[in-house]
């Protein structure tokens, strides 16, 4: 999937003019936690977010700090503080040169901006004109979506077999033969034995991430290499069964 088949058409934007009072309501009216900022031309300039309005001289959460940290710190980077803090205009708040894609951006790379950079949104462009908005509610909604249409096409338990089989052996941490599936009207039972007892969840994440898989069901036995103990699946309360002689 791609950033077109996510995005939001409808961008709620605010004029880079506009008041910081005025990009607040839209952001409570609309239920959204940031702003594309645009230019009189209709140019993207920047983003403003309720990041940018949390500290702010109204609500006297302004940062206050003492006099020889102040001096430290520079009297550019008060001025430019005072300025975040006090200024009237979206221009004087928001974030300045926002990151961006466009409609053809994959959603793997869009979540390795948004991580990296550490932001919620990316506007969408065709050009110097924005079409969209990628939210990390888009790739929510994209996810509930491809669960709704994976439920559609169930395969047969065999077919199901095979396919849990196949990630498995697929994943670099993978017991191999050590461990067997057993499919039942979807329910998928893991059978078999691991070493480390960090790979009983992997492998139940594996089957569940698997379509067509209703239930997981854990048989696994996991044996503590030191000392030879042996412990049995959680639906057994994993107590030792089995101690060193």
């Amino acid at each position: 999937m791609k950033a077109v088949d996510v995005m939001t058409r409808n961008v709620v934007s605010v004029k880079l003019d506009s008041s910081v009072f005025e990009a607040a309501q839209r952001m409570i009216l609309n239920r959204i936690s940031g702003l594309p900022v645009l230019d009189a031309s209709g140019k993207l300039v920047g983003v403003v977010t309720e990041g940018d309005l949390l500290r702010r001289a109204e609500t006297a959460t302004e940062r206050h700090r003492p006099s020889w940290l102040e001096f430290f710190l520079g009297q550019g980077r008060l001025a430019t503080e005072y300025v975040r803090t006090h200024g009237r205009k979206v221009g004087d708040v928001m974030t300045p040169g926002p990151e961006t894609i466009v409609e053809e951006t994959p959603l793997d790379e869009i979540v390795t901006v948004m991580e990296q950079k550490r932001i919620k949104r990316l506007p969408v462009m065709r050009g110097d004109k924005m079409v969209g908005i990628v939210s990390r509610a888009n790739l929510v909604q994209a996810l509930a979506t491809l669960a709704r249409e994976t439920a559609d096409t169930l395969p047969s338990d065999a077919a199901l077999r095979e396919l849990v089989l196949a990630e498995i052996d697929k994943q670099s941490w993978s017991p191999g033969l050590l461990i067997n599936v057993i499919v039942r009207d979807g329910v998928v039972e893991l059978w078999g034995t691991i070493l480390d007892e960090r790979k009983r969840q992997a492998l139940r994440v594996v089957a569940e991430n698997v379509p067509g898989t209703r239930q997981v069901k854990d048989h696994i036995v996991s044996v503590e290499p030191m000392s030879g103990m042996v412990f049995e699946a959680p639906d057994q309360e994993r107590q030792p069964i089995a101690k060193p002689g």
